[in-house]
């Protein structure tokens, strides 16, 4: 309990100039992890289908094992359940990440938005936000979500 607690206070702290390259990739994933998460929330129902999304979408951009992400989702429920605003997820992204990592960030939060089958106008409206925050631009962030779309409906996939 105390480290996770530990984590989530080092988690939303600046990185600092002398934190190490682990603590800085721990960082990142948490805020990768948070947007995921924050595409949980607008569901009334979450079910299972979109918590493998976004185990899925850990697993493809970071090598974690299965234990490692289940604990990563549950800090970031916690993380995002406190947050008061996408700015410090997003900014940690942004310093981190090219446009094209950014881009496969966003399709893998239409495919948590979609792993249902039906998209809400909520959900819609949290990930326009957030690519606005991670500087997507629009025809790359409609290009995303059709992606993430035609993958959720193609058989055997998603």
């Amino acid at each position: 309990m105390l480290r996770t607690l530990k984590d989530l206070f080092d988690a939303l702290l600046p990185p600092q100039p002398q934190a190490s390259p682990a603590d800085a990739e721990h960082a990142l994933q948490l805020a990768t992890a948070v947007l995921l998460v924050e595409v949980l929330r607008t569901a009334p129902d979450v079910g299972e289908a979109e918590r493998r999304a976004v185990v899925a979408a850990l697993q493809d951009k970071f090598a974690l094992t299965a234990d490692e992400t289940d604990r990563l989702i549950e800090l970031a429920q916690r993380t995002a359940r406190d947050a008061s605003d996408y700015y410090t997820f997003t900014s940690r992204i942004n310093e981190a990440f090219e446009l094209p990592q950014k881009v496969r960030i966003v399709e893998h939060m239409w495919r948590v938005a979609w792993a249902d089958g039906t998209l809400s106008a909520h959900e819609n409206h949290v990930l326009w936000r957030i690519a606005d925050l991670l500087h997507v631009p629009h025809g790359a962030y409609i290009h995303a979500k059709m992606r993430a779309r035609d993958a959720m409906a193609a058989p055997g996939d998603g």
